[in-house]
Formats: C-alpha cells, structure tokens, sequence
C-alpha cells in the first residue's frame, strides 16, 4: 500500500528517465524474477492483515529514485477496518513539501491467504499473498507525471516485525526496469 499516486515526488531526473523508457518501449523486455512468498512461510509472528489492519495505524517513509537519491519522504495515518472478508484502508498522507494526498484501499480475501486489492489509482486489482510473516502485492499503479499518465508496475512487500510494527518495501518498475522505490515502517496505535 504504498503512496505512490503523485508526479511532482517523481522529481525532474525521474521524468526524463520514464520519458526515455516510454520512447524505447518497442526494445526493452520486461522481466523481473521475484521471492515466492511461501519461502517466509515458517516465519513469526504469523501476518494476519485482518488482525494488523484494524484500528489506526501510523506510517513514516521515502521515495528513493533509481540511483538511491531521495526524493521525497511522507507520514500517514491509516484508519483500517474488516466487515467479514472485506476490509477498508483509509490512508492520508502528508509528504515532506506540504501535499497532502488520501487513498482508499478495498481489501478482500479471496482464499486461504490469497487476497485482491483496488483502489482509483490501481489499475485493475493488486493480487496479494500471505505466507508466515509476509505479504506479497502485484500491481499496476497510474501515476500523473507532468500532466500525462503513466503505469507502473510494483512489486510490494510488507513484513510484520511484532503485533504493533510491520515494514514496508516497493519497488517501482517501466517496462521490467527498477525506477526506484518506498520504503515505509508502519506502527499500530495502542
């Protein structure tokens, strides 16, 4: 869940660089190998997102752009609750230049640790995957940039550290190619 949805954090380096990928789109082959989330699967404490993502949680984070620069850093406050097997993640931002900026989740468990993720800004449902204390998404995010819209892919993992802290690392591709990342730590209000 990474608050990715906002051009200006992308930063005038990182415009030029997707402009450069988009023109050569035709060369490039995607492909990024990834963790199979089952390797985790052994390890505790056990991520229930049903049990972690209830109540108020707050966050702190970064942008880093491809050579390791950051960009931008953020705090947010997410308000999360579960009617049965849907679950709601109402997220405010507020980056390090003064923008604010809200996202709103809709979680469902779609099968023993298989869940499905939407919100505007995704494109078409994050597929996620739970194995011991791990959580997996892959998805498509549309991001404005300099007035235009451009999709990127994430690859997305949370790992619950205790019952109240649980880290976060995305990473941002075009085209199968590493754009940069977030990184965020997030803590459950007591």
């Amino acid at each position: 869940m990474n608050p990715s949805s906002s051009g200006p954090w992308l930063g005038k380096p990182f415009r030029k660089a997707a402009a450069a990928l988009a023109a050569a789109s035709a060369m490039l082959l995607p492909g990024c190998a990834s963790i199979d989330p089952a390797e985790y699967a052994a390890q505790k404490p056990e991520l229930s997102l049903e049990r972690f993502f209830d109540g108020t949680i707050d966050g702190w984070g970064m942008f880093q752009d491809r050579s390791g620069k950051v960009q931008r850093r953020f705090t947010v406050v997410i308000r999360a609750s579960w009617s049965g097997d849907t679950g709601t993640l109402d997220e405010d931002f507020v980056w390090s230049d003064g923008e604010r900026q809200k996202r709103i989740w809709t979680l469902r468990k779609v099968g023993p640790g298989r869940y499905v993720g939407t919100a505007d800004d995704v494109v078409g449902q994050a597929q996620g995957s739970v194995a011991g204390n791990a959580l997996h998404w892959r998805y498509a995010m549309t991001i404005p940039v300099d007035g235009r819209s451009w999709e990127f892919e994430f690859d997305d993992w949370m790992f619950l550290v205790d019952e109240r802290v649980m880290l976060n690392r995305a990473v941002m591709r075009k085209f199968g190619i590493r754009l940069g990342e977030v990184t965020l730590s997030m803590a459950k209000r007591p």
